[in-house]
């Protein structure tokens, strides 16, 4: 019989996300679009992307073979990237993620973001 606290507790427990130990080269071939390995074996699924306030981005992975849950954390833009989408904007283009070939930012509020990795590069106009 379960009761009302071991329910909280169940719930609890799968709402944890696990961290990865090896996040810069899996960033490297999440940015080229490549297969994540998991740790548990298989492979990792990208279940969201989340923006987050200071302008870096978090990412919801998901093992194929043990459904444990993962999160990643993307770092905020550098000033280099920024520029360049910056550049983008000035010459009438639409802007690009500079991690993402081809994928073009997204409108989120006031700033401009990417929907793959969750980064915030500029500020729409």
């Amino acid at each position: 019989m379960t009761g009302l606290n071991n329910d909280r507790a169940v719930a609890a427990e799968s709402d944890q996300r696990l961290t990865l130990s090896d996040e810069e080269s899996l960033l490297r071939l999440y940015y080229d679009g490549g297969r994540l390995p998991s740790p548990s074996g298989g492979f990792l699924i990208v279940l969201g992307v989340q923006p987050k306030d200071e302008g870096s981005g978090s990412i919801l992975l998901e093992c194929t073979s043990s459904s444990l849950r993962y999160h990643m954390n993307v770092p905020k833009a550098t000033r280099s990237e920024r520029k360049k989408v910056r550049a983008m904007i000035d010459e009438g283009s639409d802007p690009k993620c500079p991690r993402h070939q081809g994928q073009l930012l997204v409108r989120i509020r006031h700033d401009l973001a990417c929907a793959s990795c969750g980064v915030r590069y500029a500020k729409a106009k």
